[in-house]
């Protein structure tokens, strides 16, 4: 989550306007501040707060200072957002930047600042003046029972150290069926049988992190650099299976020069008989979501739907039945946002913002799932990234669900807590008629609660859902998970994926030892 803040010359415009009326305000409230900041004057928080709706929310949901503590504002989040109103020093500190970076535009940050220090003061003791001292995650917490019949857990036959498993999913389109991985420390893509037995690798220059599976030629997506950056390593490469049975990777990229790529989806979008590609490009500073027009002779051309990082996962569907494939997808990053991409024909889009998150949540995935069987798509969306400038426990991590009134408007209607929530799959696991939900946790709360890292909520009805996990998921950070039929008999299986980057939370267990992969069998009826 990273905070965006455009310098616009309507600030220029309203800047004498709005100084004067900030100068004029007078407190009429009376704040509770935290036991750090009773010196704080109210005329500064007033300031601050009225700065804050100015400058913050033109580019993101504006942040409540209640829902991060005082030290992640001062230490973390602001120094990050000084930089973006064109302040890259202040007091005795150095803001970090990415003015010198070579990908990065020189007109990307503020050539001046586009406020007095005095007004960044102002907007500081706003957010650290009013936000409590720690952060209170889970104190309601319901219990996650241990032990799930439902499910047998198995381990793959290698151990592979220090695993960072970066994409793991079944590839049940492509016979014989098989379980795919990339472990971002070896570089490899690897192909396991139904025992869970490696039986083919092949080496990629850059981490894999999606594979569309299709007959004849899948297509695997190449992020480029997987730490965060603003370069343009990403693009896409054929990947099949050649006459010996092995894995082959087109040498030559479909297409590249993508920022940081995470998902590639075909479609035809402009109905003239050649397969696109709808490309997530989540990039850092500068991203997008893009799609690639298939002109033809193996060339395609870039259209941007919308110039901003985040674009973490979409789906494409034709939802107003037209005949033209819609885009669902969601952005990450600073503006948090699930959209609605009606295609108009001819490759033109028309947006519509369906949901919107504090850009501190973290957003990082979501699903369409028709959870009360009315016909129209829910939302099943999950937020916990924790990787950036506030990594503490937070109470609005976790799983959602949100009911669509048939018109496109969406309520919240279920939240379970997970901190460090990364993914959650609806599907009816045990086959009794609804939509369960498998969760992981990247940066679950290892030392008091590590059950939370998988989570297993049985659908009892009328959105009552009662948590599960199972021992053995305690022993990775999971990263990625994804459902399916691996064994072929007719019930939904998970996979979770060990990534073990280095952790900013406690933990009783070695992630590192751990395996790089679990196997959840289905062991229902």
């Amino acid at each position: 989550m990273i905070y965006w803040f455009k310098y616009s010359k309507k600030f220029v415009l309203f800047f004498g306007c709005i100084t004067f009326c900030i100068s004029c305000f007078v407190s009429c409230e009376q704040y509770q501040k935290n036991s750090t900041h009773q010196r704080v004057s109210d005329g500064s928080i007033d300031n601050g707060k009225a700065l804050a709706a100015v400058y913050c929310q033109s580019c993101h949901m504006l942040p409540d200072p209640s829902m991060l503590d005082a030290k992640s504002w001062a230490k973390g989040v602001l120094p990050n957002m000084g930089p973006r109103l064109g302040i890259f020093f202040y007091g005795y500190n150095a803001y970090p930047s990415a003015r010198y970076d070579k990908n990065v535009s020189k007109s990307f940050y503020p050539s001046k600042p586009v406020l007095t220090f005095e007004q960044w003061q102002n907007i500081i003791d706003y957010y650290t003046a009013l936000a409590p001292d720690t952060l209170l995650a889970g104190k309601d917490d319901v219990a996650i029972a241990e032990g799930l019949p439902l499910f047998k857990a198995e381990m793959p036959s290698v151990k592979y150290p220090i695993p960072r498993i970066c994409f793991v999913a079944f590839d049940t389109v492509v016979s014989a069926r098989s379980l795919v991985m990339y472990n971002v420390t070896s570089k490899n893509i690897v192909r396991f049988n139904t025992r869970l037995q490696p039986v083919d690798s092949i080496r990629s220059k850059g981490s894999i992190v999606d594979i569309d599976f299709k007959t004849g030629a899948s297509v695997a997506c190449n992020i480029g650099v997987i730490t965060p950056n603003n370069g343009r390593y990403g693009g896409a490469n054929n990947l099949f299976i050649n006459a010996n049975h092995q894995m082959q990777l087109d040498s030559v990229p479909m297409f590249d020069s993508l920022e940081r790529p995470v998902q590639m989806t075909a479609a035809d979008f402009n109905k003239d008989g050649k397969e696109d590609y709808l490309v997530c490009e989540y990039g850092n500073l500068t991203g997008a979501l893009s799609w690639m027009e298939n002109l033809g002779n193996k060339k395609f051309e870039r259209h941007v739907l919308r110039y901003v990082p985040g674009a973490i996962k979409a789906y494409i569907q034709d939802y107003n039945k037209d005949g033209l494939p819609d885009i669902y997808v969601l952005f990450a990053q600073g503006d948090e946002s699930i959209y609605l991409y009606t295609n108009k024909g001819n490759g033109k889009f028309e947006e519509t913002r369906l949901l919107r998150f504090p850009p501190v949540y973290g957003s990082s995935y979501f699903e369409l799932a028709d959870f009360n069987k009315d016909g129209y798509q829910d939302i099943v969306y999950t937020c916990g990234d924790n990787a950036d400038y506030s990594a503490v426990l937070k109470p609005y991590h976790g799983v959602y669900i949100f009911l669509n009134d048939g018109t496109n408007k969406f309520t919240q209607k279920y939240f379970f807590h997970i901190n460090g929530c990364f993914k959650a799959m609806a599907r009816d696991y045990d086959n009794d008629g609804d939509l369960d939900i498998a969760a992981i946790s990247n940066f679950a709360d290892y030392t008091n609660r590590p059950e939370e890292g998988f989570v297993y909520l049985e659908n009892k009805g009328n959105f009552n859902f009662k948590p599960f996990t199972l021992p053995e998921t305690k022993s990775g950070r999971w990263l990625t998970m994804d459902a399916g039929d691996f064994d072929g008999d007719g019930k939904i299986d998970l996979v979770l994926g060990n990534f073990t980057a280095p952790l900013m939370v406690k933990s009783k267990v070695d992630f590192q030892n751990g395996p790089a992969f679990i196997f959840l069998k289905n062991m229902g009826k």
